[in-house]
């Protein structure tokens, strides 16, 4: 019975190790920060910028892309001059530089982690085991950039747990995150929300590299009963998260629209964004998930009738480099002569002599013409106008919607639309729509100083043309924070 325990006991064990070694290269960057010789870097928590990096590069993913270097560096800065206000912006944009290159972990060959932890076998012996991870990797993208990606270690890392469960922590989070609300604690509950968006982006991961070593290899995957189980579990997943996410998202809206308190309803605005993303990115996977069948299909096609490869390919930096830097130089030479001799080819490039080069050198150039020839004449083809609405009637919308002061109902201004245009009514409706889930993110970007809001309060529209809620709109003033 003791052995039994033991046993499992130490599975715990080498979990938690497992969490920590995850954790170790975050603590090194504060205990390597004082050996840095162009700045003083002891006023600078690295550990919390190497949190804040991964928070940046998790919350920049999606299905195919990831967070561009600069873009991180850029959203770094205040955080990193918060810390060190009396600092310049160069040494602040270094530290972030030092910092992602780190996690990075830029100079090693693979770009990897490890660590070395022990556990106890079924016989009761105690092992030493390595464990390797990455933080953030490089990526490129298929227009030739280079995006970085957040691993599965790194959003554990973030909110504090290993191997979990994704579909479990996802709805235990979805839970949390609405009893929170529900109680009022909107500064918990943006917590619980970001830890459920990190959920779902290592959901998507664990699918995109399952659809990754398909591409590779199909037999390296199981299509036959690992796959469509996992297929299946996504959708029941992702069909519940929308049906909790859109609950959610309408209690948050009213806390939003109820509270008086303007911390309270920036806080509530924020936890509207998060909600929103945790949709969006929802949307995406499934999209994802339901052409995985197509995937698998048009890669086993491939790879069938491909063949076999004609020749392996060679590990220039494994198998050949790395060996010839461990002889010594009377050894290494042969062969490296041989992988030269090899590798130039067989014909002799024809150098010219001194005389010959001269006379090449001091030949005149050839006379050219200096035109061309004659130039057509362009037949231009007067450009087509695709837009539906004439920029006045844009512009008459614009006055109607402008409502600073007292909310109006949104029969009452299609009502007035109708009567300066009746194709004006529309575009006020559609507008309108677009209002009930404001991008309060996007008005800020694009430097508005007010965006439209709709509010639903159970009032039916009666209108010969539309239907639906007789929504209430509002212009809502946007503050902006002044950055350290």
């Amino acid at each position: 019975m003791r052995d039994t325990e033991l046993i499992v006991g130490d599975e715990g064990l080498a979990r938690r190790l497992k969490a920590l070694a995850c954790t170790a290269p975050l603590h090194d960057l504060d205990s390597r920060k004082a050996l840095l010789d162009w700045a003083d870097a002891t006023v600078y928590q690295m550990a919390e910028i190497a949190l804040h990096t991964i928070d940046q590069v998790t919350i920049a993913m999606d299905f195919d892309t990831g967070a561009d270097h600069h873009e991180v560096i850029r959203r770094l800065q205040p955080f990193i001059a918060a810390q060190a206000p009396g600092r310049s912006a160069a040494e602040h944009t270094r530290v972030a530089k030092w910092v992602l290159d780190n996690l990075i972990n830029v100079g090693t060959a693979d770009r990897g982690f490890r660590r070395v932890y022990g556990s106890v076998d079924a016989q009761g012996r105690y092992q030493r085991r390595a464990f390797d991870f990455k933080l953030l990797v490089e990526l490129a993208a298929p227009d030739g950039e280079v995006y970085l990606r957040a691993s599965d270690e790194a959003i554990n890392v973030l909110v504090g747990a290993l191997d979990t469960d994704v579909e479990s922590a996802q709805i235990a989070a979805e839970v949390k995150l609405e009893n929170l609300i529900q109680r009022g604690r909107l500064a918990d509950a943006k917590l619980a929300a970001e830890q459920a968006r990190y959920r779902t982006v290592q959901y998507g991961e664990t699918l995109r590299a399952k659809l990754d070593a398909t591409r590779r290899d199909v037999r390296a995957v199981d299509w036959d009963k690992e796959m469509p189980e996992l297929l299946d579990s996504a959708l029941t997943h992702i069909e519940a998260r929308f049906r909790a996410e859109n609950a959610i998202l309408k209690n948050i809206t009213t806390a939003r629209d109820d509270a008086e308190d303007p911390d309270r309803k920036r806080r509530a605005a924020e936890l509207v964004d998060i909600v929103g993303d945790c949709i969006s990115r929802h949307t995406q996977l499934q999209s994802r998930l339901q052409a995985a069948g197509a995937t698998f299909r048009a890669e086993q096609d491939r790879q069938q009738f491909s063949g076999p490869p004609q020749r392996a390919t060679i590990d220039l930096f494994g198998q050949l480099l790395v060996p010839t830097l461990e002889l010594p130089i009377a050894d290494a030479v042969a062969p490296v002569e041989r992988f030269f001799h090899g590798a130039s080819g067989l014909d002799v490039p024809i150098v010219p002599s001194l005389s010959s080069l001269v006379s090449l050198l001091l030949r005149p150039a050839p006379e050219r013409d200096k035109t061309v020839g004659e130039v057509p004449e362009p037949e231009l083809v007067p450009s087509e106008t695709l837009d539906y609405y004439s920029d006045e009637q844009w512009r008459q919308a614009d006055e109607l919607l402008d409502l600073p002061e007292v909310p109006r109902r949104l029969s009452g201004l299609i009502a007035a639309a109708r009567e300066i245009d009746p194709q004006l009514a529309r575009l006020v409706a559609l507008r309108a729509l677009y209002a009930y889930s404001p991008e309060v993110a996007a008005a800020v970007r694009q430097g508005d100083d007010r965006a439209l809001i709709a509010v639903d309060d159970g009032q039916v529209l009666d209108d010969p043309e539309f239907g639906g809620a007789d929504l209430l709109l509002a212009s809502a003033w946007i503050e902006r924070e002044e950055s350290a």
